[in-house]
Protein backbone atom coordinates (compact mmCIF):
# COMPACT_ATOMS: atom_id res chain seq x y z
CA UNK A 1 0.00 0.00 0.00
CA UNK A 2 1.34 3.37 -1.31
CA UNK A 3 1.64 6.54 0.82
CA UNK A 4 -1.71 8.19 -0.41
CA UNK A 5 -3.45 5.00 0.22
CA UNK A 6 -2.31 4.34 3.09
CA UNK A 7 -3.40 8.45 4.46
CA UNK A 8 -6.98 7.93 2.71
CA UNK A 9 -7.27 4.62 4.64
CA UNK A 10 -6.10 6.60 7.94
CA UNK A 11 -8.21 9.60 7.17
CA UNK A 12 -11.08 7.30 6.79
CA UNK A 13 -10.96 5.29 10.06
CA UNK A 14 -9.63 8.47 11.83
CA UNK A 15 -12.57 11.14 10.87
CA UNK A 16 -15.22 8.43 9.58
CA UNK A 17 -15.39 7.45 13.44
CA UNK A 18 -15.51 10.94 14.76
CA UNK A 19 -17.59 12.18 12.74
CA UNK A 20 -22.07 11.75 12.27
CA UNK A 21 -22.05 14.18 9.34
CA UNK A 22 -23.28 11.33 6.25
CA UNK A 23 -21.53 13.37 3.58
CA UNK A 24 -17.93 13.67 5.14
CA UNK A 25 -18.44 9.83 5.52
CA UNK A 26 -19.21 9.01 2.47
CA UNK A 27 -16.72 11.45 1.08
CA UNK A 28 -13.51 10.06 3.08
CA UNK A 29 -14.75 6.84 1.43
CA UNK A 30 -15.08 7.49 -1.88
CA UNK A 31 -11.36 8.81 -1.55
CA UNK A 32 -10.42 5.90 -0.55
CA UNK A 33 -11.67 3.78 -3.05
CA UNK A 34 -10.40 6.44 -5.65
CA UNK A 35 -6.59 5.84 -4.53
CA UNK A 36 -7.25 2.43 -4.45
CA UNK A 37 -8.40 1.86 -7.84
CA UNK A 38 -6.71 4.45 -9.57
CA UNK A 39 -3.58 3.87 -8.49
CA UNK A 40 -1.42 3.66 -11.63
CA UNK A 41 2.57 2.93 -9.90
CA UNK A 42 5.18 4.54 -7.46
CA UNK A 43 4.20 7.74 -9.09
CA UNK A 44 1.83 10.40 -7.58
CA UNK A 45 -0.08 10.37 -10.34
CA UNK A 46 -3.71 8.29 -11.12
CA UNK A 47 -5.04 6.70 -13.89
CA UNK A 48 -7.60 8.13 -16.12
CA UNK A 49 -10.47 5.80 -15.83
CA UNK A 50 -11.58 2.69 -13.93
CA UNK A 51 -10.87 0.19 -15.31
CA UNK A 52 -7.74 1.02 -16.51
CA UNK A 53 -6.94 0.86 -20.24
CA UNK A 54 -2.67 1.35 -20.69
CA UNK A 55 -3.63 0.67 -24.62
CA UNK A 56 -5.32 3.82 -24.97
CA UNK A 57 -3.99 6.59 -26.54
CA UNK A 58 -3.87 10.40 -25.54
CA UNK A 59 -5.55 12.37 -27.76
CA UNK A 60 -5.87 15.30 -25.56
CA UNK A 61 -2.66 16.65 -27.43
CA UNK A 62 -1.40 19.28 -29.71
CA UNK A 63 -1.50 19.06 -33.46
CA UNK A 64 1.27 16.61 -34.80
CA UNK A 65 1.97 15.48 -30.99
CA UNK A 66 3.55 11.75 -31.00
CA UNK A 67 0.47 9.90 -28.63
CA UNK A 68 2.10 8.47 -25.64
CA UNK A 69 0.53 5.54 -24.25
CA UNK A 70 -2.01 7.00 -21.95
CA UNK A 71 -0.90 5.47 -18.47
CA UNK A 72 -2.02 8.48 -16.83
CA UNK A 73 -4.71 10.97 -16.43
CA UNK A 74 -5.19 13.89 -18.32
CA UNK A 75 -4.16 17.06 -16.25
CA UNK A 76 -7.95 18.21 -15.76
CA UNK A 77 -9.27 15.02 -14.04
CA UNK A 78 -5.87 14.94 -12.06
CA UNK A 79 -6.38 18.72 -10.55
CA UNK A 80 -9.80 17.61 -9.55
CA UNK A 81 -7.96 15.57 -6.57
CA UNK A 82 -6.81 19.21 -5.71
CA UNK A 83 -10.08 20.29 -5.36
CA UNK A 84 -11.61 17.54 -3.24
CA UNK A 85 -8.35 17.50 -1.53
CA UNK A 86 -8.81 20.72 -0.48
CA UNK A 87 -12.19 20.70 0.22
CA UNK A 88 -11.44 17.76 2.87
CA UNK A 89 -9.04 19.72 4.40
CA UNK A 90 -11.72 22.32 4.63
CA UNK A 91 -14.37 20.03 6.26
CA UNK A 92 -11.84 18.12 8.19
CA UNK A 93 -8.68 20.07 9.34
CA UNK A 94 -6.78 16.61 8.97
CA UNK A 95 -2.92 17.46 8.69
CA UNK A 96 -2.70 14.24 6.84
CA UNK A 97 -4.32 15.54 3.88
CA UNK A 98 -1.71 18.50 3.75
CA UNK A 99 0.87 15.79 3.56
CA UNK A 100 -1.30 14.00 0.37
CA UNK A 101 -1.20 17.36 -1.44
CA UNK A 102 2.02 18.18 -0.39
CA UNK A 103 3.82 15.21 -1.19
CA UNK A 104 1.89 13.44 -3.63
CA UNK A 105 -0.54 15.48 -5.22
CA UNK A 106 1.83 18.74 -6.12
CA UNK A 107 4.86 16.34 -7.18
CA UNK A 108 2.09 15.11 -9.43
CA UNK A 109 1.84 18.54 -10.94
CA UNK A 110 5.70 18.63 -11.67
CA UNK A 111 4.68 15.74 -13.93
CA UNK A 112 2.61 18.30 -16.04
CA UNK A 113 4.21 21.49 -15.39
CA UNK A 114 6.42 23.08 -18.79
CA UNK A 115 9.07 25.00 -18.80
CA UNK A 116 9.91 25.03 -22.75
CA UNK A 117 7.25 27.35 -23.51
CA UNK A 118 6.96 30.86 -21.13
CA UNK A 119 5.58 31.88 -19.47
CA UNK A 120 5.58 28.52 -18.06
CA UNK A 121 2.68 26.77 -17.21
CA UNK A 122 0.44 23.57 -16.92
CA UNK A 123 0.44 21.19 -19.91
CA UNK A 124 -2.98 19.08 -20.56
CA UNK A 125 -0.91 15.41 -20.34
CA UNK A 126 2.55 14.51 -19.06
CA UNK A 127 4.51 15.03 -22.36
CA UNK A 128 4.80 18.57 -21.27
CA UNK A 129 5.75 20.08 -24.63
CA UNK A 130 4.22 18.50 -26.91
CA UNK A 131 0.23 18.86 -25.08
CA UNK A 132 -1.66 22.10 -25.33
CA UNK A 133 -2.17 24.20 -22.78
CA UNK A 134 -5.64 25.31 -21.49
CA UNK A 135 -5.76 28.55 -19.73
CA UNK A 136 -8.57 26.94 -17.64
CA UNK A 137 -6.73 23.71 -17.23
CA UNK A 138 -4.61 26.33 -15.34
CA UNK A 139 -7.11 28.74 -13.18
CA UNK A 140 -8.78 26.00 -11.85
CA UNK A 141 -5.34 25.52 -10.10
CA UNK A 142 -5.25 28.97 -9.04
CA UNK A 143 -8.51 28.65 -7.23
CA UNK A 144 -6.98 25.33 -5.45
CA UNK A 145 -4.30 27.10 -3.98
CA UNK A 146 -5.58 30.56 -3.10
CA UNK A 147 -8.31 28.34 -0.99
CA UNK A 148 -5.55 26.54 0.58
CA UNK A 149 -3.60 29.36 1.03
CA UNK A 150 -6.72 30.79 2.84
CA UNK A 151 -6.70 27.58 4.92
CA UNK A 152 -3.41 27.39 5.89
CA UNK A 153 -1.47 30.70 5.67
CA UNK A 154 1.32 28.64 3.85
CA UNK A 155 3.17 31.13 1.21
CA UNK A 156 3.97 28.01 -0.73
CA UNK A 157 0.25 27.35 -2.17
CA UNK A 158 -0.08 31.51 -2.19
CA UNK A 159 3.67 31.50 -4.70
CA UNK A 160 1.88 28.20 -6.71
CA UNK A 161 -1.05 30.63 -7.61
CA UNK A 162 0.24 34.03 -8.43
CA UNK A 163 2.84 32.16 -10.83
CA UNK A 164 0.29 30.20 -12.34
CA UNK A 165 -1.73 33.19 -12.67
CA UNK A 166 1.12 34.94 -14.84
CA UNK A 167 0.30 32.27 -17.79
CA UNK A 168 -3.18 32.39 -17.51
CA UNK A 169 -2.99 36.14 -18.24
CA UNK A 170 -0.88 35.37 -21.35
CA UNK A 171 -3.79 34.83 -22.80
CA UNK A 172 -5.79 37.72 -22.39
CA UNK A 173 -6.00 39.98 -25.24
CA UNK A 174 -8.49 42.87 -26.65
CA UNK A 175 -9.86 40.78 -29.44
CA UNK A 176 -13.41 41.12 -28.74
CA UNK A 177 -12.68 43.87 -26.36
CA UNK A 178 -11.28 41.71 -23.79
CA UNK A 179 -11.47 37.72 -22.46
CA UNK A 180 -9.22 35.23 -22.49
CA UNK A 181 -8.86 32.73 -24.75
CA UNK A 182 -9.39 28.70 -24.21
CA UNK A 183 -6.60 27.10 -25.41
CA UNK A 184 -2.96 28.70 -26.30
CA UNK A 185 -2.72 26.59 -29.21
CA UNK A 186 -6.24 27.43 -30.11
CA UNK A 187 -6.74 31.05 -30.01
CA UNK A 188 -10.08 30.94 -31.96
CA UNK A 189 -12.61 31.60 -29.16
CA UNK A 190 -13.22 33.18 -25.79
CA UNK A 191 -14.91 30.97 -23.23
CA UNK A 192 -17.00 30.74 -19.99
CA UNK A 193 -15.03 28.33 -18.90
CA UNK A 194 -11.90 30.56 -19.12
CA UNK A 195 -13.39 33.61 -18.58
CA UNK A 196 -15.78 33.57 -15.52
CA UNK A 197 -13.32 31.02 -13.03
CA UNK A 198 -10.42 33.74 -14.05
CA UNK A 199 -12.36 36.26 -12.50
CA UNK A 200 -13.25 34.42 -9.10
CA UNK A 201 -9.18 33.44 -9.31
CA UNK A 202 -8.64 37.02 -9.50
CA UNK A 203 -10.91 38.33 -6.74
CA UNK A 204 -9.47 35.60 -4.47
CA UNK A 205 -6.29 36.58 -5.19
CA UNK A 206 -6.93 40.09 -4.62
CA UNK A 207 -8.88 38.96 -1.31
CA UNK A 208 -5.52 37.09 -0.29
CA UNK A 209 -3.15 39.85 -1.10
CA UNK A 210 -4.94 43.50 -1.22
CA UNK A 211 -3.75 43.68 -4.52
CA UNK A 212 -5.59 46.33 -6.23
CA UNK A 213 -4.28 44.93 -9.71
CA UNK A 214 -6.03 41.77 -9.07
CA UNK A 215 -9.71 43.31 -8.08
CA UNK A 216 -9.07 45.37 -11.26
CA UNK A 217 -8.91 42.29 -13.52
CA UNK A 218 -11.38 40.02 -11.58
CA UNK A 219 -14.10 43.08 -12.23
CA UNK A 220 -12.91 43.75 -16.30
CA UNK A 221 -13.26 39.54 -16.73
CA UNK A 222 -16.39 39.58 -14.93
CA UNK A 223 -17.89 42.45 -16.48
CA UNK A 224 -16.75 41.25 -19.96
CA UNK A 225 -17.93 37.90 -19.28
CA UNK A 226 -21.82 39.51 -18.30
CA UNK A 227 -22.02 41.13 -21.31
CA UNK A 228 -20.69 39.00 -23.91
CA UNK A 229 -21.81 35.20 -22.92
CA UNK A 230 -24.98 36.04 -20.87
CA UNK A 231 -28.11 34.91 -22.48
CA UNK A 232 -31.21 36.73 -21.77
CA UNK A 233 -32.26 33.36 -19.63
CA UNK A 234 -29.57 34.61 -16.99
CA UNK A 235 -27.47 31.46 -18.08
CA UNK A 236 -23.76 31.68 -20.26
CA UNK A 237 -23.13 30.44 -23.71
CA UNK A 238 -20.14 28.30 -23.99
CA UNK A 239 -17.96 30.67 -26.19
CA UNK A 240 -17.53 33.25 -28.38
CA UNK A 241 -15.47 33.12 -31.77
CA UNK A 242 -13.03 35.67 -32.72
CA UNK A 243 -15.41 36.22 -35.83
CA UNK A 244 -18.53 36.68 -33.34
CA UNK A 245 -20.06 33.35 -33.80
CA UNK A 246 -21.47 32.05 -30.44
CA UNK A 247 -21.69 28.23 -29.36
CA UNK A 248 -24.98 28.82 -27.36
CA UNK A 249 -24.34 25.55 -25.42
CA UNK A 250 -24.87 25.82 -21.87
CA UNK A 251 -23.28 24.18 -19.03
CA UNK A 252 -23.61 24.41 -15.40
CA UNK A 253 -20.62 25.15 -14.37
CA UNK A 254 -20.07 28.37 -16.21
CA UNK A 255 -23.15 29.68 -13.82
CA UNK A 256 -21.50 28.50 -11.22
CA UNK A 257 -18.48 30.64 -11.72
CA UNK A 258 -20.21 33.63 -12.47
CA UNK A 259 -22.46 33.05 -9.68
CA UNK A 260 -19.74 32.94 -7.02
CA UNK A 261 -17.70 36.05 -8.60
CA UNK A 262 -21.53 38.05 -8.55
CA UNK A 263 -21.18 37.38 -4.97
CA UNK A 264 -17.47 38.17 -4.93
CA UNK A 265 -17.81 41.56 -6.30
CA UNK A 266 -21.01 42.44 -3.88
CA UNK A 267 -18.70 41.59 -0.63
CA UNK A 268 -16.39 43.87 -2.03
CA UNK A 269 -18.48 46.58 -3.39
CA UNK A 270 -21.64 46.20 -1.49
CA UNK A 271 -22.99 47.24 -4.91
CA UNK A 272 -26.54 45.05 -4.77
CA UNK A 273 -26.63 44.90 -9.04
CA UNK A 274 -23.73 42.08 -8.60
CA UNK A 275 -25.93 39.92 -5.80
CA UNK A 276 -28.89 40.43 -8.49
CA UNK A 277 -26.87 39.42 -10.83
CA UNK A 278 -25.87 36.16 -9.23
CA UNK A 279 -29.24 35.16 -7.79
CA UNK A 280 -30.95 35.53 -10.94
CA UNK A 281 -28.79 33.04 -12.51
CA UNK A 282 -28.91 30.81 -9.48
CA UNK A 283 -32.11 30.72 -10.29
CA UNK A 284 -32.42 30.29 -13.68
CA UNK A 285 -29.79 27.09 -12.94
CA UNK A 286 -31.86 25.41 -10.50
CA UNK A 287 -34.85 25.62 -13.14
CA UNK A 288 -32.70 24.65 -15.93
CA UNK A 289 -30.82 21.31 -14.57
CA UNK A 290 -32.65 20.26 -11.37
CA UNK A 291 -35.54 17.25 -12.07
CA UNK A 292 -37.89 16.24 -9.39
CA UNK A 293 -37.43 12.15 -8.88
CA UNK A 294 -39.50 9.62 -6.31
CA UNK A 295 -37.07 8.39 -3.85
CA UNK A 296 -37.89 4.41 -2.95
CA UNK A 297 -39.57 6.35 -0.06
CA UNK A 298 -41.85 7.61 -2.20
CA UNK A 299 -40.82 11.03 -1.03
CA UNK A 300 -40.27 13.73 -4.05
CA UNK A 301 -36.61 15.06 -4.17
CA UNK A 302 -34.77 17.19 -6.23
CA UNK A 303 -31.56 15.80 -8.69
CA UNK A 304 -29.40 18.07 -9.62
CA UNK A 305 -28.20 16.60 -12.83
CA UNK A 306 -26.58 19.13 -15.76
CA UNK A 307 -24.76 15.73 -17.77
CA UNK A 308 -21.48 16.19 -15.86
CA UNK A 309 -20.83 16.25 -12.41
CA UNK A 310 -18.10 17.96 -12.20
CA UNK A 311 -19.93 20.82 -13.94
CA UNK A 312 -22.37 20.38 -10.53
CA UNK A 313 -19.75 20.15 -8.37
CA UNK A 314 -18.42 23.74 -9.95
CA UNK A 315 -22.14 25.29 -9.69
CA UNK A 316 -22.17 24.36 -6.17
CA UNK A 317 -19.15 26.16 -5.45
CA UNK A 318 -21.11 29.66 -6.56
CA UNK A 319 -24.21 28.18 -4.63
CA UNK A 320 -22.31 27.82 -1.64
CA UNK A 321 -20.98 31.29 -2.06
CA UNK A 322 -24.63 32.83 -2.46
CA UNK A 323 -25.64 31.00 0.26
CA UNK A 324 -23.08 32.50 2.75
CA UNK A 325 -24.95 35.45 2.07
CA UNK A 326 -28.31 34.97 1.62
CA UNK A 327 -28.82 31.83 4.05
CA UNK A 328 -31.58 30.63 1.27
CA UNK A 329 -31.51 26.61 2.42
CA UNK A 330 -33.39 26.30 -1.06
CA UNK A 331 -29.68 26.48 -2.63
CA UNK A 332 -28.88 23.77 -0.76
CA UNK A 333 -31.53 21.43 -0.49
CA UNK A 334 -30.94 19.80 -4.04
CA UNK A 335 -27.19 18.76 -3.71
CA UNK A 336 -28.64 17.50 0.12
CA UNK A 337 -30.59 15.29 -2.02
CA UNK A 338 -28.75 14.57 -5.14
CA UNK A 339 -25.59 13.34 -2.97
CA UNK A 340 -28.18 11.39 -0.45
CA UNK A 341 -29.65 9.78 -3.18
CA UNK A 342 -26.80 9.15 -5.32
CA UNK A 343 -25.08 7.06 -2.58
CA UNK A 344 -27.01 4.25 -2.38
CA UNK A 345 -29.17 4.50 -5.66
CA UNK A 346 -25.84 5.64 -8.37
CA UNK A 347 -23.00 3.66 -7.70
CA UNK A 348 -21.52 0.95 -9.11
CA UNK A 349 -20.51 -3.01 -8.12
CA UNK A 350 -17.40 -0.74 -7.65
CA UNK A 351 -18.63 1.93 -5.56
CA UNK A 352 -18.07 4.31 -8.41
CA UNK A 353 -20.22 6.82 -10.32
CA UNK A 354 -20.85 6.81 -13.79
CA UNK A 355 -22.21 9.84 -16.16
CA UNK A 356 -25.48 10.43 -14.08
CA UNK A 357 -25.52 10.68 -10.16
CA UNK A 358 -29.20 9.47 -10.22
CA UNK A 359 -28.87 6.19 -11.21
CA UNK A 360 -26.69 3.24 -11.14
CA UNK A 361 -25.33 2.15 -15.24
CA UNK A 362 -23.70 -0.95 -14.55
CA UNK A 363 -23.39 -0.84 -18.67
CA UNK A 364 -20.89 1.66 -18.64
CA UNK A 365 -17.65 0.30 -19.45
CA UNK A 366 -15.36 3.27 -17.93
CA UNK A 367 -16.00 5.52 -14.44
CA UNK A 368 -13.95 8.84 -14.99
CA UNK A 369 -11.29 10.08 -12.22
CA UNK A 370 -12.98 13.44 -12.35
CA UNK A 371 -16.42 12.36 -11.74
CA UNK A 372 -15.55 10.60 -8.38
CA UNK A 373 -13.16 13.54 -7.56
CA UNK A 374 -16.28 15.28 -7.90
CA UNK A 375 -18.33 13.94 -5.68
CA UNK A 376 -16.06 13.72 -3.10
CA UNK A 377 -15.60 17.67 -3.55
CA UNK A 378 -19.23 18.14 -3.52
CA UNK A 379 -20.26 16.22 -0.27
CA UNK A 380 -17.13 17.88 1.98
CA UNK A 381 -17.73 21.10 0.87
CA UNK A 382 -21.53 20.60 2.60
CA UNK A 383 -20.05 19.05 5.40
CA UNK A 384 -17.91 22.06 5.65
CA UNK A 385 -20.73 24.57 6.39
CA UNK A 386 -22.24 22.52 9.37
CA UNK A 387 -25.63 23.11 7.51
CA UNK A 388 -28.23 21.12 8.36
CA UNK A 389 -31.54 20.32 7.06
CA UNK A 390 -34.78 21.40 8.84
CA UNK A 391 -36.65 19.09 9.94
Amino acid sequence: MNFKILVAAVALFAVGCSTSNPHLKHALELKYTIYKLYDVDETPLLAENYPQDVAAEATYLAEGADNKVNKYSYLWPYSGTLSMMSALYEATRDEAILEVIDNEIIEGLKMYYDTSREPYGYSSYITADKSDRFYDDNIWLVIDFVDLYNLTGKEMYLDLAQNIWKFVLSGRDTVLGDGIYWCEQKKDTKNACSNAPAAVAALKLHKATGDKQYFEQGENLYTWTFASLRDRDNLYFDNVSVTGKFDRRKFSYNSGQMIEAGVMMFEHTNDKQYLKQAMETATAAVQTWAKEYTNDKGEKIIILESGDVWFDAVLLRGMLALWRVEGSDSLLIPYDDTLNYAWYMGRDKNGLFGKYLSHRDEGEQKSWLLTQAAYVEMSARLAATGWQRAE
